[in-house]
């Protein structure tokens, strides 16, 4: 169907055509559709459609951004009727594309957090040493990366010495925060551990209001009282408590949120993607951890506890090792790619969620010992650390 619009002051948007003015350079296309007109005489336009109209070639005679208000200008159209169903789906692939990928990442991430979890307790359980365990996670991670780069399956990041000096205090609270995390569950269920680390957004609150001096709505500081009083239950009635064990997940908590500030802070106009960042980090955490974990623990340690898991497991513990060690990588380096795919929101609440799941399939895999007066505690933590994630936007 071809029409002659002939309008005094339109703006034109159209999908696959060039709009071109009189001896210019074309002008980058988008989308285009004219709404259904009805055949009422309008004044000064002329156009006898009952469907939208997807343009197919456009032609204009004084053309600059839209059609300008000239008594000589003339929009000669070349179009098709189209359903509306046909053009408000245009950009629905797209949207529904997206959702999928960001369903990917969460279920990525949860599914590899989960493991991770597994196979550091049944480590831990056997080899109790979590300042070598800890070693071996970040070395892992860093010459997978490393090999990467090197085979060119992802492309190494450009970096400079301010980068590693903006980097190096991030490193530091990521490795005493990751560290204490693993010194923790070896002491304590899994599912302990994380209830205590769900308590993160309090001290995130806390630190920010008292040393860097920001503000917060109320509604944030209302969110603290469930995840306070969840923690705290949930730790007076914990039936396996140990004073390390709950101390270890609370350094882990107050180092991330030292983590978060300091990369928020260092990292603003750096252009290195999630996944090169963490790779970074995990290469100068490994530096900062290795002379310190020889110094704590000890090589003599390691060999007498090694041929000691090895006799009472046997074989297979060498590919526990390995499976947390992979998988611990794995699982943060989703994690940090996909904040460059989601808001800071979605991504608290994807953590939240993260933290159900752990939870809840490692009381199932380990038979963990339940009350409860317990759950509840676990309970209105979770919650409190969710309703915290709305009221922070």
């Amino acid at each position: 169907m071809i029409c002659t619009v002939k309008q005094p002051g339109i703006s034109i948007r159209g999908s696959d055509v060039v709009l071109r003015k009189r001896g210019s350079t074309p002008v980058q296309p988008c989308s285009l559709v004219l709404p259904s007109i009805s055949r009422e005489k309008a004044p000064r336009s002329l156009v006898s459609v009952q469907k939208p109209l997807h343009l197919s070639c456009v032609g204009v005679g004084n053309f600059v951004g839209s059609v300008r208000r000239e008594r000589s200008d003339l929009v000669k159209c070349g179009a098709y009727e189209a359903d509306k169903s046909e053009v408000g789906g245009a950009g629905a692939p797209s949207e529904a594309a997206k959702k999928v990928k960001i369903g990917i990442y969460f279920a990525t991430w949860w599914a590899l957090n989960v493991v991770f979890n597994i196979y550091n307790k049944k480590v831990l359980n056997a080899y109790p040493y979590p300042w070598l365990t800890s070693t071996l996670s970040l070395a892992c991670g860093s010459l997978m990366m490393l090999i990467s780069w090197a085979t060119r399956i992802a492309e190494a990041p450009k970096t400079d010495l301010e980068f590693w000096k903006t980097l190096f205090p991030v490193a530091v609270a990521h490795t005493i925060g990751h560290v204490a995390a693993t010194v923790s569950m070896s002491k304590v269920a899994v599912s302990f551990t994380h209830i205590i680390k769900s308590g993160e957004p309090a001290f995130s609150v806390l630190v920010s209001r008292f040393l860097l001096g920001e503000t917060f709505p109320v509604p944030v500081y209302l969110s603290l009282i469930p995840i306070i009083g969840g923690c705290a239950l949930a730790a007076v009635t914990e039936l396996n408590f140990n004073m390390t064990g709950f101390m270890g997940a609370m350094i882990s908590n107050l180092a991330f949120v030292f983590r978060n500030i300091f990369s928020k802070k260092g990292m603003k106009g750096k252009s290195v993607s999630g996944m090169n960042y963490y790779a970074c980090l995990s290469m100068l955490s490994l530096l900062i951890l290795t002379p310190v974990a020889i110094a704590v623990e000890g090589p003599q340690m390691w060999a007498a506890g090694w041929q000691t898991a090895i006799s009472q497991i046997g074989p297979q513990f060498i590919w526990w090792v390995a499976a947390q060690s992979v998988f611990y990588h794995l699982y943060n380096q989703v994690s940090y790619m996909s904040l460059d795919e989601i808001s800071p929101l979605t991504f608290s609440v994807g953590n939240t969620m993260k933290r159900i799941s752990v939870i809840v399939s490692s009381i199932i895999i380990f038979h963990t010992p339940v009350r409860p007066v317990n759950a509840l505690g676990a309970a209105i933590a979770i919650l409190g650390t969710f309703l915290y994630s709305q009221a922070k936007q």
